[in-house]
């Protein structure tokens, strides 16, 4: 796995890591009429490599698939089910991204460290999330089904687009414009109102403008560039540090105080990234990565 794989893995984690924030100053907004706008925004990111959004329909759809279909399934979850679980649940994706390597890309095979890693990562999460406190009710269980199947979709979607047909990262900006189109056509049927629409402000725009350039918009491109060049098995635990990196920038910039919970979560997290990335570190005389 390349250096740039890397980067681009962990660019894409630091910009992932500042939606919680954004997001906190869109909390009055509906989730669905954000995400539409701000994928919109995001989409239009590439608007000048516009050919490269002619892609087969098959490819199409698969983009499609992930980016709107994992908001959608998310935000559902939200309306049924806490808030905290939900997350939790949701972070399941990069130990599915793992997980589901060897079975829908060939030539990936799985070993004790990656396991390892990703468990390690995942319960980092999970103290991230929850604060050390969950509660489970088989009374939300439809709230839990979605954010399940969200963190699904989002990691077979990944892994999907390393089976198509070889296609430009810019094409991702045709995934994010119809995905926020979409998401945006739901939440007019929802409502049945433009209201919301119009009571948008300046400050709002400009919160969205930023989400959709950021989170919502590059970090979906730099994300298809890293599976491109990368092990799917590393970048899997790699994507754990978004919620700590998430929960430092809280601290810094949102006057969040860290716990005993989240120095353990930080020393799992970082365990885990590092156990799930050792092969990064041993020598492979022209090797693909793979294995």
């Amino acid at each position: 796995m390349s250096i740039t794989a890397v980067a681009l893995a962990l660019l894409t984690v630091c910009i992932w890591s500042f939606l919680a924030y954004l997001g906190s100053s869109l909390s009055h907004l509906a989730p669905l009429l954000l995400t539409g706008i701000a994928l919109c925004i995001g989409g239009l990111l590439s608007i000048f490599r516009v050919r490269s959004w002619k892609v087969p329909l098959g490819t199409l759809a698969v983009g499609v698939y992930g980016l709107f279909g994992y908001h959608f399934l998310l935000f559902t979850a939200f309306r049924h089910a806490p808030t905290v679980e939900v997350n939790l649940i949701n972070y399941l994706w990069p130990l599915l991204i793992v997980l589901l390597s060897p079975l829908i890309l060939k030539g990936y095979r799985l070993h004790l460290h990656h396991l390892l890693g990703a468990a390690s990562g995942l319960c980092g999460a999970a103290l991230i999330v929850t604060g050390g406190k969950l509660s489970l009710d088989i009374q939300q269980f439809f709230g839990y089904a979605c954010a399940a199947a969200a963190a699904l979709v989002w990691a077979s979607y990944s892994l999907l687009t390393k089976r198509l047909p070889p296609f430009s990262t810019g094409s991702v900006g045709a995934f994010c414009f119809i995905s926020g189109l979409l998401a945006l056509a739901v939440f007019v049927v929802q409502e049945r109102s433009l209201a919301a629409f119009l009571a948008l402000t300046q400050r709002d725009w400009l919160f969205l403008v930023l989400i959709g350039v950021g989170p919502l918009g590059s970090a979906f491109f730099t994300w298809d560039a890293a599976l491109k060049r990368g092990d799917p098995r590393i970048i899997g635990s790699l994507s754990y540090l978004t919620p700590l990196i998430s929960t430092l920038i809280l601290v810094v910039v949102g006057g969040r105080v860290l716990n005993w919970v989240s120095a353990v979560a930080m020393v799992l997290i970082i365990g885990g990234a590092l156990v799930g990335s050792l092969d990064l570190w041993r020598k492979r005389g022209g090797g693909t990565g793979k294995g």
